[in-house]
């Protein structure tokens, strides 16, 4: 049960960044730089999430 628990929380956390990350990279009207700025700090925390997840122990 607490695999299932800490498997929910991760998917929870990288839809919220799926939504709250890459909707302001692809829809913002702003310049290329901070386009690619957002780009790079979502790359990071899809990385390090990935990276948390796959490493976390209570997911084996």
């Amino acid at each position: 049960m607490k695999r299932l628990f800490v498997h929910l929380i991760f998917i929870f956390c990288l839809l919220l960044v799926a939504f709250f990350g890459l909707g302001p990279v692809l829809m913002a009207d702003g310049s290329l730089s901070e386009r690619m700025l957002t780009l790079g700090v979502v790359s990071i925390l899809f990385l390090g999430l990935g990276w948390l997840y796959r490493y976390y122990p209570e997911c084996y």
